[in-house]
């Protein structure tokens, strides 16, 4: 079995946009749909072609973190997906998503965020783990708000809310690159 499957993160969500007949709502989704898929992809200008020009992200267990915390461009958005996926090697990700709600103001998503952190990057971050060529299994309960921008009809960002520590004991959930299925988009 797959430990991580990213083409399951937006699966709730496509199936809710075919679903809705409010334009507005299914227009909120189809930008949460396109934002995930460019994520997978570590496609940062799909990501930023969603959000309006004044985007905030917002994590709220570490509010006080300027890096985790962008806003105000999409040059802040960048430099925040460029630190956090593309330098870390950590853009392999699933968010297991078991609820989805959506109305004319906001999109939230919540399920439970597994990631494939190179053993490479967790030892630049202080974590000691016995292979730094391996993968190891970040998972954490995360609830994400999708907030609209009404003026402009695009996402305003995310707002992220964390159940653990993703990393608290990743040293002992290492995977292989055969634990992570390819991308079918």
């Amino acid at each position: 079995m797959m430990k991580i499957d990213p083409n399951n993160t937006w699966r709730m969500v496509q199936e809710k946009m075919q679903q809705e007949s409010d334009p507005v709502i299914r227009r909120n989704l189809e930008l949460v749909f396109e934002h995930m898929k460019s994520e997978a992809r570590g496609d940062i200008e799909g990501v930023v072609a969603t959000l309006c020009e004044q985007p905030r992200y917002i994590a709220h267990d570490i509010p006080d973190e300027p890096s985790m915390n962008p806003v105000g461009s999409k040059d802040a958005v960048r430099a925040f997906y460029d630190m956090t996926i593309v330098q870390t090697g950590a853009h392999q990700l699933e968010l297991r998503c078991d609820r989805v709600i959506a109305d004319r103001g906001a999109v939230m998503t919540e399920g439970v965020m597994h990631m494939a952190y190179p053993g490479r990057t967790l030892a630049l971050m202080g974590i000691e783990v016995d292979d730094p060529e391996a993968y190891y299994l970040y998972q954490t309960r995360m609830s994400v708000v999708w907030p609209v921008d009404e003026a402009s009809g695009m996402l305003l960002g995310e707002e992220t809310y964390t159940g653990t520590d993703g990393f608290e004991g990743i040293a002992e959930r290492k995977i292989s690159a055969e634990d992570i299925a390819p991308l079918t988009i």
